[in-house]
């Protein structure tokens, strides 16, 4: 095959972040998809409705002219959250969903939950609702190692908060071991589970072999090789639960590159070249449209975008290595192989 066509993309979990940035990476995704979950963890966060409309109305005005992309706004869950005002964000179409860190779990999650039974009349409204919560899960106890705790939040965290809130619909975001695919293929259709792009390219040898390389460094962090086969087995499988969430999310070189450096890698400008290489290594290209493009509206309910896009095969393609923002250069994640699949007409 040397030509696919697809329903235009959606991402279902995507950084944006502001001011400059915004203006230089939101480009970037509405090149290549239609709409994507947007995160709330600005500084400060986006925890009323009123706030997401206004951080929506900021990246409208940072897309290009005549750019067919939609954005579609979380707000960040705190332990003051008004089940109300989620409720009529929700109602009014502003918000699609709500975000739950962990305090502490990753980039701008200071002001993320602790007690997760003080959330507990949000969560309820939201199941009553139709509200989708989309988790970042980790725990975050010193005494669990870095590369266990998902597999200890769901033990600990998800699993009991979802017995604890019949009906409501989650969605287990980044999901990077084995754990997590087999705890989402147990549960019913109201869980789905997002896979990143570099999370099906890298395991945890590209961040320390040979050096520390901090451009591969994000959290929740990359495992075992076994998690990454067991990654990309469940997003070429076609299950309906299993759907694109970049997490695509940029941070300028200079705060990659320090003493204590930022978790976040940037996939925007190539995830659907890097995606096509990996589902035609796996034999699974007629199951990337599910992926990329079918299954994440589906479990939002909402229909497919209409349009589409092509992919074709040739030689090798040429992405930039960074981008330039008026903060800083931002470096464009490397998969380290070639990238024989390009957007038509890019």
């Amino acid at each position: 095959m040397t030509r696919l066509t697809i329903r235009r993309p959606g991402d279902w979990h995507l950084h944006l972040r502001d001011g400059a940035m915004l203006r230089a990476v939101a480009p970037e995704s509405a090149r290549h998809f239609g709409r994507a979950i947007v995160m709330p963890n600005l500084v400060p966060p986006v925890v009323t409705g009123a706030q997401a409309s206004a951080y929506r109305d900021r990246i409208r005005a940072a897309l290009p002219e005549g750019a067919d992309f939609t954005p579609l706004m979380t707000l960040y869950l705190t332990e003051e959250t008004d089940p109300a005002d989620v409720v009529q964000a929700h109602r009014d179409g502003i918000v699609t969903a709500v975000k739950l860190y962990p305090a502490g779990a990753t980039t701008n999650s200071a002001s993320g939950v602790r007690d997760f039974d003080g959330v507990r009349g949000t969560l309820e409204a939201m199941a009553e609702a139709g509200i989708p919560l989309c988790v970042h899960g980790e725990v975050t106890d010193p005494d669990i190692d870095i590369f266990d705790r998902e597999a200890a939040f769901i033990d600990r965290v998800l699993d009991p908060l979802r017995r604890a809130t019949p009906g409501l619909r989650v969605v287990m975001e980044h999901i990077t071991t084995s754990d997590a695919v087999a705890y989402a293929r147990d549960q019913d259709d109201t869980l789905g589970a997002t896979i990143t792009t570099h999370h099906l390219v890298i395991n945890r040898n590209a961040i320390l072999a040979g050096g520390i390389r901090p451009h591969y460094y994000c959290l929740p962090v990359a495992k075992r090789e076994s998690h990454r086969l067991a990654l990309r087995e469940a997003a070429t499988s076609g299950e309906a639960r299993f759907f694109l969430g970049t997490d695509s999310a940029p941070h300028v070189d200079a705060a990659k590159e320090t003493e204590c450096g930022c978790a976040g890698i940037f996939t925007a400008p190539n995830t659907l070249s890097i995606l096509a290489e990996v589902f035609e290594q796996e034999g699974a290209l007629d199951r990337l449209e599910a992926f990329a493009s079918v299954n994440g509206p589906a479990f939002y309910r909402l229909p497919p975008n209409e349009s589409t896009v092509v992919l074709e095969r040739g030689e090798p393609v040429a992405y930039p290595a960074r981008i330039d923002t008026g903060d800083g250069p931002v470096t464009v994640f490397d998969p380290m192989m070639p990238l024989h699949w390009r957007v038509s007409g890019q």
